[in-house]
């Protein structure tokens, strides 16, 4: 496995995984970010990548809306994700990740059908290109996240993998996070290292993974179990943790994983 962070795409992020001795960093284009621009800066990030000698482990897009109120893909979104894929094939990047929002005006089973024809469409366009598709298990304007949604829509595309954060399943009232790394592993194209921490059973804030409650120990040892290879991308994701004690909460983070990964 291989040790990463989720970055901006700046020269200071190619340098900071640089001298933090990281592989990789992990590009997050969401809802709130230009396309366009983006890809206009990409012969500059391959600049980077060649110069600091850090690879990009994963592109995503987080937020947007995939399908709309009749089920039906929307365009305009599926062309920024063809985009984006292209980007991933340019950068040297293996793992495309998004996700599917969920429709009120649909039933569960036609949402998944809408999901279904959505993630058809980027695979078909990403093995085209040798990029694999995985869907993301954050609820952010997405409910393809748990055992309910893969069974059915994971289940129809064998070549769809999952991109898996644990914080959100234990954030989410749900503490069987070490059952879903044992179940799905497998599926696994890309995974999260971020801290989680409840207190009095509610969410408190995200220190750095080690910091916190998450069993890392027993998640690794069943990512080795279920043969899991791909990229472990830590995410600063606190209030509390930044600037200087930000700096040190990753440096924390990264010699916590780093003794995990053999």
């Amino acid at each position: 496995m291989n040790l990463g962070i989720i970055a901006n795409p700046t020269e200071e992020s190619f340098i900071m995984a640089k001298n933090k001795g990281l592989d990789f960093i992990e590009l997050c284009i969401n809802i709130n970010v230009d396309v366009n621009e983006f890809i206009r800066n990409l012969d500059q990030i391959i600049q980077w990548t060649n110069a600091y000698n850090v690879k990009i482990g994963s592109i995503g897009r987080w937020g947007s809306n995939r399908i709309d109120e009749k089920g039906n893909i929307c365009q305009d979104e599926l062309e920024k994700e063809y985009k984006l894929i292209e980007a991933c094939k340019k950068l040297g990047c293996g793992v495309y990740v998004c996700g599917c929002n969920e429709q009120e005006s649909l039933s569960y089973l036609e949402n998944c059908q809408a999901a279904i024809n959505f993630f058809e469409k980027l695979l078909t366009y990403g093995k085209e290109l040798g990029i694999k598709i995985a869907t993301y298990n954050c609820r952010w304007n997405n409910f393809v996240y748990s055992e309910k949604a893969w069974n059915i829509i994971h289940g129809q595309l064998d070549e769809l993998g999952i991109k898996y954060d644990p914080s959100h399943s234990y954030y989410d009232d749900n503490d069987n996070y070490l059952s879903e790394i044992a179940k799905w592993g497998n599926r696994f194209y890309h995974f999260h290292v971020k801290g989680a921490l409840k207190v009095d059973g509610k969410r408190y804030d995200d220190p750095p993974a080690g910091m916190d409650q998450l069993d890392w120990n027993s998640i690794m040892a069943i990512l080795y179990k279920v043969g899991y290879d791909g990229n472990l991308s830590i995410e600063p994701h606190s209030a509390t943790w930044k600037g200087e004690l930000g700096d040190k909460g990753v440096d924390y983070t990264i010699k916590y994983m780093s003794n995990l990964v053999l």
